[in-house]
């Protein structure tokens, strides 16, 4: 079964979404967007803090799972990425983080077009930010975010207060001027909602009729003439068909699908190809390298006040925050549980901060089958203090381990592989205790649960944070852009080398990792990306 449009867009994730309404805007094009997951109307999607319950849902997360890592005592870390409409801006945390404007200095040298101000300047225009416009804020753009000044736990100004103690004083935008500081972290929530890509960007595209999306849909490769991408071929349901376009293929999977994809597709490593009888179109060791991806871990404490343990655990607390949320859009139910942060540096000589912290009002170390248990929190009252690394020099790569597009392909993480990670990580986790030792936290604390105060040792602290630190979900660099070919797989422009047609505009795109979450910066790529594929077609 074939059919034929403008352009095709492989996933409806968080730069997806920004495509598909971008290009189809003018109404000149006919867009379509492939999604291998469905809707995302659904409830515990909807609310702010029902991402927990879709941490290990097979109907909408693509629940992968890493090789073995030495750097992480052997485990294999669960990594969850959104199999839904809005990829993985459906199922994360929410938090609004650009990204130290040095990053995107960084992003210019390796491609130019993608430097600071180039990209600060897209950003306002996607913003309608709740706090006002200023010289790095922008109002009126399609994706409310929430300044996240109200409703806060009383625990983060103690929070707060203890940080400024410490030495990191008060930031009042990470975005702003000075990322530096501790402060509150910004929220695409809207009005109580999750304001994830789908609900900013594609639904209100979808009502064009120039744009199709067709959920359940899983592209298994990419349809290659004469050196063109042409088309695509997929499934749905028992069906296999294919999709042709006139104009380009765009994968916007993410860091993991779209290398994969191309693997699949004859565009990669040409021994892994070979290796599995696929044929090599283009032999590019880069598809799937240069895995960046940010490892955290908490630490925590009980304390003598009450958190949000004390009001989700029981059922009638359960109960009075459905009230809250149902009757006012209010309570914790309203919010991600990261109501404060901050960004540090480990050394003074460091011209960045390299360090990000997550203050949560509660706690989970008693595991719950089948979610991460933030409904279900800990019978005590908890805190935790969490953090990740901001610029990890550890480098793993994804590798298709059959032709069989439906097999979760090799990732290999490669966490705490330089000695640079793990020295960082020692310097962070002792900062963590330093914030809970100032007097603002300190009278707060009954005793710290996790790892305890006998882990004092460096050799225990390192051992301890193999053990228990994980991905914090911004895996990327997995098809950078950048301007040399040998380390490289698309061009400043996101364009695939080899192959015309052919382009990656999601996190695999980007050139390095940024400091921050990375929901930001892919919102990013499809806005800055979606201009290029319109210039190339004029």
């Amino acid at each position: 079964m074939t059919d034929e449009t403008d352009y095709i867009i492989v996933g409806a994730g968080s730069a997806g979404c920004v495509l598909a309404d971008r290009l189809s805007a003018s109404g000149k094009h006919r867009v379509t967007v492939l999604e291998a997951g469905g809707t995302d109307r659904r409830f515990f999607v909807q609310l702010p803090l029902g991402y927990g319950k879709l941490f290990y849902d097979p109907t909408l997360n693509w629940l992968y799972r890493t090789e073995a890592d030495p750097g992480l005592a052997g485990s294999r870390d669960h990594w969850p990425r959104g199999k839904i409409l809005g990829g993985s801006s459906s199922i994360n945390a929410m938090v609004w983080i650009r990204g130290h404007r040095a990053d995107y200095e960084d992003w210019g040298r390796e491609a130019p077009g993608w430097g600071w101000d180039d990209c600060l300047s897209a950003y306002r225009q996607i913003e309608d930010n709740e706090a006002g416009a200023d010289d790095w804020r922008g109002q009126g753009g399609p994706l409310f975010i929430s300044a996240n000044r109200k409703g806060l736990h009383p625990l983060v100004q103690d929070y707060l207060a203890a940080c400024a103690q410490a030495g990191l004083p008060l930031t009042s935008d990470f975005n702003g001027a000075q990322q530096e500081g501790s402060g509150t972290y910004q929220m695409t929530i809207r009005k109580a909602r999750r304001n994830s890509a789908a609900r900013a960007f594609l639904r209100p595209a979808m009502r064009r009729a120039n744009l199709r999306v067709v959920t359940h849909a899983m592209v298994t490769r990419v349809l290659m003439e004469s050196g063109r991408a042409v088309g695509v071929e997929y499934r749905q349901g028992n069906q296999t068909r294919v999709l042709r376009a006139k104009g380009e293929v765009i994968l916007s999977g993410g860091a993991i699908n779209s290398p994969q994809l191309l693997q699949l597709s004859g565009i990669g490593p040409g021994g892994l190809l070979q290796g599995h009888g696929l044929p090599v179109l283009v032999d590019n060791p880069n598809v799937g390298g240069h895995l960046s991806d940010h490892q955290g871990l908490n630490y925590t404490w009980s304390m003598k006040v009450p958190t949000y343990n004390d009001e989700l655990r029981p059922w009638w607390g359960k109960l009075i925050a459905g009230m809250k949320y149902v009757l006012a859009g209010a309570g914790p139910l309203a919010k991600s549980i990261n109501h404060g942060g901050g960004f540090f540096r480990t050394r003074p000589d460091l011209d960045r901060p390299n360090m990000q912290l997550y203050m949560q009002a509660f706690s989970t170390l008693i595991p719950r089958d089948g979610e991460r248990p933030i409904l279900n929190p800990d019978p005590w009252s908890g805190l935790s203090l969490g953090l990740s690394n901001c610029r990890p020099t550890s480098r793993g790569h994804i590798r298709i381990v059959s032709p069989d597009p439906g097999q979760h392909p090799a990732i290999v993480a490669n966490a705490f592989s330089t000695e640079n990670d793990v020295q960082e990580m020692l310097d962070a986790v002792k900062f963590l205790r330093h914030i809970a030792a100032q007097p603002a936290m300190a009278q707060l604390v009954r005793e710290e649960l996790r790892p305890g105060p006998q882990i004092v040792t460096d050799e225990a602290l390192i051992d301890d944070f193999r053990r228990r630190s994980g991905t914090v979900y911004h895996p990327s660099c997995t098809c950078r852009m950048g301007a040399d070919p040998a380390t490289s797989v698309l061009d400043a422009r996101c364009r695939v080398r080899g192959v015309a047609g052919l382009r990656v505009i999601d996190a695999s795109a980007f050139p390095n990792l940024i400091a921050g979450n990375t929901n930001a910066p892919s919102i990013l790529l499809g806005w800055k990306g979606a201009e290029l594929v319109l210039q190339d077609a004029k």
